[in-house]
Order: C-alpha cells, then structure tokens, then sequence
C-alpha cells in the first residue's frame, strides 16, 4: 500500500472544509461532543460525576428550539430562529448560546422540587407552605383558588401546568444570571448573543395588548412581561403610560420578583410561584376558561388533541422562555452567597418607574374595575413624586429599542468554530482516506497465494473507518496503568539509546587496551579505556498479529492481549517505531483479520481502535500469518519484527493437526529468508505444541499477568542490540 501523503491530505483537508454545509457541521457528532467535553468541564468544577450528552437536530419544521431533561441537552440547529442569521458565525453563537441556556438547567435547576410540588398540588397542598397572604383580597383568591381546583379534576391538571410555566419564567432569569456570573468566557459571550435576539423579539406591552384584543388572555400577556423584567430588568413598554394595567400589575410584584432572582433554594422559587398564582389569580382563572373555551370550539369543529396539549403549544410560543424536562436530580452544590441582581441600573430604573406611578396603581387582581390605589397618610419611606424629564418620558410613548444591535462575534467563539471546522474537515477526509485503505488492504489480501490448504478460503480485512466515541471513553478508562508501564520500559531505553548516538570515551572497565592511570589510585581493577563512536540504533518495523479465536475469552487472555497490544503501540510510538496491529479468526465467510494499526497513521485514532481487540470465532493461523508477513516484508527498515500471540494450536474446518503446523512451519521459514524474526508468544495449554512448530522462536507466557511487559521487552532487546 501507497504511504500516506501528508501534504496531499492537507490539500484535501481545505478542499472539504470549504463544502461543509451547515447542517453537516451542526449536527455533528463533533460538535456534540466538543459540547458534552464543554459540559463535563463545568460539571466538574462542582464535583458532579453525572456525564451530560448533548443531541444536536436539524429538523426545520420543528418548532422546539432547545430543552434539557437534567441529563441530556436538545438543541434543534435546523430551527428558523437560528438558520435566519446570515453567518455561520452568528448561528453558531446562537446554538452555544442556547447549550449554556440548557446547562445552566442541568446544573442549577432544582428538579426535586419541581417533582415535590407536582406532588403536594395533587392532594391539593401547598408546597413548601402555605404562601404568605397579606392583603384582604389574597386571602379571597387563595379560596378560589382551592375551590376551583377541587371542583374538576381537568381543573387541579391545568394549574399544576401553569404554576410548572410561571416557575420556568422565575427559573429561566435567575439560572442566566447565575451563568452570566460564573462563566463570564465563551459560554457567557454566546448566551448574551442570545438575549440579545431574545430582547429584540420580544413584544411590546401595546404588541401585548393588541394580541388581547385578537383573544389572547392577559396572563399569557403577564407571563411575558414576567420573563422580560427577570431576565432584562425592565419592559417594552410601547406605546403605553405607566398608569396601564399590565404594567402596573408587574410593577407591584417587582419586590417578589427581585427577592426571587437573589434565592438560592428551588422551594424559595416555589413560594414565589404560589404567590404570584393568588396575587394573579383573577387572570389565571380567565385564563383557564378562556382555554377550555377554545378547546371545546375546537373539538366541535372536528379538532383533536387535548386541552392540556393546547396550553402547552400556546405557552411554547412564550419569547424568551425554554421548556424544562421532568429531570430527577437535585441542582448541584454551591456557595451559599446570594447572587447579585442582573443588569442593576435597568432594575433600578424600572423601579424608579414604578415608584412614580405608585399613587395610580390599578391594583393587581382587580380587573380594572377596583379604582385607583390611594397612598394613605401614614405611609412612610416612600421615594417623592418629582416630575421630571427622565421619568416622564416613557409616558408618552416607549424606549427605543435598536433592532439590528446584536453583540459583536468574540474572537475566542470565531477562532473555536474555525478549529472545529478544521476538525470536521480533517475527520472526514480521514474517513474517506480510510474507506481507501480499507478497499487498498482487501485488494493485496486477494493478490496474495496462500497456498493450497488455504485454497477457496476467502480471507477478508476488517478495519473500522470511524471510531465511535465509546471506544475512546473505553480506552481513556483503561489506559492509564497500561501507559505509565510503557513511560516506565522506554525510561531506561532511551538513555542508552541517548548515550550510543552521541558516544564518547568509556571509563571504568576492566578490560581493555587502554590504561587510564589516574583510576590506578582507586585499586578496584577499574582501570581501562575505550573510545566509543557514535552509532545509531538499527531501524526496525513491527508486526503484532493476535489470535482472536474463541477460546481467548477464557482466563481474561482477551483481556492481556489487549492490554499488550495498547502497551506495545504507545512504546514503538513513542521510540518512533513503525508498528502495525492485527487481529485474526475465522467465521463463516472464512478468514477475518482485523487491521487495529497501521504503519502509516491517517486518522492518529489506531489507539482507541486497539480497543476492540476481541475473543471471536476459530483460527486459522496460517493465512493469517502469511498476510502480514507479507505486509512486513517490503518494509525498508533494517530490523523487522513479527510477534505473534496465541493460545493454541489452529483450529478450524480442514486447517488442523500436522497439515496445519506444516504450513506455519514453511511460512516462518520462508519469511526467515526475507529478514523476517519471529516471536511466538504462547499464552494457552497448548505451550508445547507451539514451541514445537516455532521451534527457537518460542516465547512462554506462563503468568499472564507478565504478558504485556514480555512482549514489550523483546521490542527492546533488538532496540538495544
């Protein structure tokens, strides 16, 4: 086979890059796990051992856009939301904006609570407790409220979905603020990339209230005010005067709101939950009704679904808001600190704002029919009513609001896309550089004679193009040990190896032509000298082929294979020694060999595939053998070494006995003339029968636990020779 062109390969790299479309990049399985890498890293930080995965879709016509169920992330790239930016840059901070949304859900939203209150709201119980009732009006609400939810079972079912909504909007602004805090970087960039679009697509109160008009309920309308101030500190207030319902309705619930965003426990989100439901509840009870309303006309219609599936699709439509999975774990472990509240010159503003309007309020659940709130004399603290210019100003229209602002691309964001572009590239020509090979290994595997007792026996190579991402994880988890007795066996190999290149003048011996008389003193016969010139450790290839048969799986010799051959490649890695893997058995088609490494790396992933060294069907050492000698043969180095690792004799229909040992014989023999060594390392009962067909090449395994280190050393000995 041809050696790889490295030049030819970058080549091709620029090529692809240049053809990857957006949904090939977006729904890579490259980018998933450069998020999921992104997720363990935060998970991490807090001691959490849960390993977050990430789903990337393209599915245009889908109208979700990202949601979480605590383990694992869906982000839909293909959604309109995202594709309708006019770069790729910008649609990428988009989708990692949207992760840092969703991980911030798996790390600091509190799933148990969630379930505690679907729980005790079931039994018709406040959860954590009862909330607190301090005007004469909530006591009232908090009795219809028990009495609406008893009288239709449909009834307790639907406010336990919009007591789950209006806690997902509390939830939604205080888990962004507390990862605008913490990951302050590229994840904290790309998620103000998205309130960026967020606030820019998010309605006016006179877009609201024009909605209304078209039978929109006012608590939809609440809902999204809600979601406005939490995340951004203030409202769009359109053309509308401070003295509206709407937003005086939210500018009396600002201190709950503001208390809310600075807890640190879910029940504390809870409690605020419930007192938003009674403050609220005129307009979730409107609400409601207007909803099965629309749910029966549409059942008349001829409609189907269900009017739980309506409120979801109307509550999904919600600008800013995400949807939270049903998860079953508890948020992650943190300070106990109370966070500072996002964006405190806006809130600030807001409240100035409310304040100002104070004396005109509408009052919250009065429907508008209750007449303006009076400020009674004895009320103190109270900041004056000043007119002025500034706070005036809304009352006469809105605050302009700048549709094209988005913030600007980071370069930390640009430079990660471009890397994984190049990534992306690299992996696919790769592959298709491997589809190649594979097809180029096949071909030599048909152009070689195998004599005639391997006559009508196909003999076909097996080499993974890809390698899946749980090999990795397999391999990361095993490699550790086997990698430090590697590091452990070139440590003292490299030193001579370091000492013959530069060579030099050798003192201390007791042999030699030349006296060095200044040791005469020391008296322990020492006295010698010699000139050693420098000389290069010979060159030498490596060939490793396992046997792969069924009975490796006994006594873990599977297992020790395995391990030798990942000891063994990062050893002839590391000391540059061209090394090839190969693994062999029979099944039905006939003779299976499976290519773990090649001399000439394309993808740089030979060691995860090692991974998949295996115990499979029967063996048929002899062809086998013969193919990758013939692959080790042309090879130029000066030393070439072929290592076999077995268990027993072969075995396999017509390929036994003598025939069978006769033909490995001639085989090691005609190889031997082609400056070919062989290592037979034998690791199964069968110990005499192979010293018997490998004769001076025989290595004994006794101890397997010994097997990967022998292997290693042979390489060794004829590196140090």
């Amino acid at each position: 086979m041809a050696r790889v062109n490295h030049k030819k390969v970058k080549q091709l790299i620029q090529e692809k890059r240049g053809r990857i479309t957006d949904q090939e990049f977006f729904i890579s399985r490259l980018l998933s796990h450069h998020f999921e890498d992104m997720a363990a890293a935060q998970t991490k930080r807090y001691g959490a051992s849960r390993r977050v995965r990430v789903r990337l879709l393209w599915q245009p016509d889908n109208t979700d856009l990202a949601y979480t169920d605590n383990l694992h992330i869906t982000i839909n790239a293909g959604n309109p939301a995202i594709t309708e930016f006019p770069t790729r840059e910008e649609r990428y901070q988009m989708v990692l904006g949207l992760f840092a949304h969703e991980l911030g859900h798996c790390l600091y939203t509190d799933f148990l609570a969630q379930q505690s209150y679907r729980n005790a709201l079931s039994i018709c119980r406040w959860y954590p407790g009862k909330p607190a009732l301090t005007r004469v009006l909530d006591v009232k609400n908090e009795r219809e409220f028990w009495e609406y939810a008893k009288e239709d079972p449909q009834n307790l079912v639907l406010l336990g979905r919009i007591a789950h909504e209006v806690c997902n909007v509390l939830e939604d602004a205080a888990m962004e603020n507390r990862v605008l805090e913490r990951f302050p970087g590229t994840l904290g960039q790309a998620l103000d990339f998205v309130r960026a679009w967020q606030w820019r697509e998010m309605p006016t109160v006179t877009q609201l209230k024009e909605r209304e008009a078209q039978g929109t309920p006012m608590f939809y309308c609440l809902l999204q005010l809600f979601l406005s101030y939490g995340k951004f500190g203030e409202l769009k207030y359109g053309e509308e005067p401070l003295n509206e319902e709407h937003i005086q309705t939210v500018f009396e619930l600002l201190p709950l709101l503001d208390d809310d965003l600075r807890a640190t426990s879910g029940k504390n989100r809870w409690n605020t939950v419930n007192c938003i439901l009674i403050r609220c509840w005129e307009h979730v009870r409107e609400y409601l009704e207007a909803l099965k309303r629309r749910y029966e006309e549409k059942k008349a219609s001829g409609g189907t679904g269900s009017v739980f599936s309506q409120l979801e699709e109307e509550l999904s439509t919600l600008v800013g808001g995400s949807t939270r999975g049903e998860g079953v774990t508890a948020p992650v472990s943190e300070e106990s600190e109370e966070p500072s509240l996002p964006q405190p010159e806006k809130r600030e503003m807001t409240r100035v704002l409310a304040l100002s309007t104070e004396g005109e309020s509408l009052g919250v659940g009065a429907g508008g029919s209750a007449g303006k709130q009076k400020i009674s004399p004895e009320e103190t603290g109270r900041m004056p009513l000043v007119e002025t210019d500034q706070v005036s100003e809304p009352l006469g229209g809105g605050i302009e609001v700048n549709r094209d602002y988005l913030p600007e691309l980071s370069n930390t964001v640009e430079a990660e896309m471009e890397r994984l572009l190049d990534a992306m590239a690299e992996k696919s020509v790769c592959q298709e550089l491997e589809q190649d090979r594979l097809s180029e290994l096949n071909q030599e595997a048909q152009a070689i004679s195998y004599g005639d007792i391997h006559k009508g026996v196909p003999v076909r190579v097996n080499r993974m193009t890809e390698v899946p991402p749980e090999m990795v994880t397999q391999y990361n988890a095993i490699a550790g040990p086997l990698l430090a007795i590697s590091k452990q066996l070139q440590k003292s190999l490299l030193r001579q190896l370091r000492d013959r290149q530069r060579g030099g003048k050798q003192t201390g011996l007791l042999m030699g032509r030349r006296l060095d008389a200044h040791a005469l003193c020391r008296g322990d016969g020492k006295v010698f000298t010699k000139n050693a010139l420098p000389s290069q450790p010979p060159e030498m290839a490596v060939g490793l082929l396992l046997d792969e048969s069924g009975s490796m799986a006994s006594c873990d010799r599977a297992t020790y294979a395995r391990a030798s051959a990942i000891i063994l490649y990062d050893f002839c890695q590391a000391l540059r020694v061209p090394v090839m893997v190969y693994g062999h058995s029979t099944g039905g088609s006939g003779v299976e060999l499976y290519s773990y490494s090649e001399f000439d790396a394309i993808d740089r992933e030979d060691k995860y595939r090692l991974v998949d060294i295996s115990a499979r069907g029967s063996n048929r050492d002899g062809a086998a053998l013969r193919y990758v000698a013939e692959r080790l043969s042309p090879r130029p180095e000066e030393l070439k070494l072929l290592i076999l690792g077995s268990d027993g004799q072969p075995a396999d229909t017509g390929y036994y006995g003598t025939a069978a040992e006769e033909d490995l014989r001639g085989i090691q023999q005609e190889y031997r003339r082609k400056g070919i060594l062989f290592i037979a390392a034998a690791i199964g009962d069968d110990k005499e029968d192979i010293e018997r067909i490998y004769g001076d090449s025989f290595l004994d395994i006794t101890d397997l636990n010994q097997l990967p280190v022998k292997l290693t050393q042979v390489v060794k000995r004829f590196l140090r020779a």
